[in-house]
């Protein structure tokens, strides 16, 4: 998709997110948006199931309860970005920059997270079970409330990081 194509879908979505009887609401489910500068945008509501988003640049942008179930986002910036509630169930984040995103709430069950960069990241009360976080720095990062139920947690980094009410019951490795 062209630059100048995804740019009109954006200024149409925004419209639609403003006020429901204008615009319209960003169909780019199963797009190819790999490389894609998205830095700000904002995506609620938007369809992007099966969108390919590989090394996308999405650095500030609104995904708050957006679905990604199964997206591929490796290599991505996410950081500073919005994605509470999301849903990234099996979501590809490997190497994917999430500083200082907000993850609170998000379902990120079975999602491959290895060598992701969470420094900083808000993931209080987020579901991870499952997840492959080999190698995903979490350093400042706060995992209050956070699910971590047979979590691959092998050669993580978590600290500093507060680990308040954190449930890591039968997580694979940890060291």
């Amino acid at each position: 998709m062209k630059q100048s194509e995804l740019k009109q879908i954006l200024k149409e979505h925004k419209e639609w997110v403003n006020d429901n009887s204008k615009g319209k609401r960003a169909d780019l489910g199963g797009v190819d948006l790999s490389g894609a500068y998205l830095n700000r945008a904002d995506l609620r509501g938007a369809d992007l199931g099966g969108a390919n988003l590989y090394g996308a640049n999405l650095y500030g942008a609104d995904l708050g309860g957006v679905d990604l179930g199964g997206v591929d986002l490796c290599r991505a910036n996410l950081g500073g970005a919005n994605l509470r509630r999301a849903n990234l169930c099996g979501a590809n984040l490997c190497k994917a920059n999430l500083s200082g995103a907000n993850l609170h709430g998000a379902d990120l069950w079975e999602a491959d997270l290895r060598g992701a960069n969470l420094e900083g990241a808000d993931l209080r009360e987020a579901y991870l079970e499952e997840a492959d976080l080999e190698g995903a720095d979490f350093s400042g990062a706060n995992l209050e409330g956070a699910y971590l139920r047979e979590a691959d947690l092998h050669h993580t980094k978590f600290f500093p990081v507060s680990l308040q009410k954190l449930k890591l019951t039968h997580t694979k490795k940890i060291w």
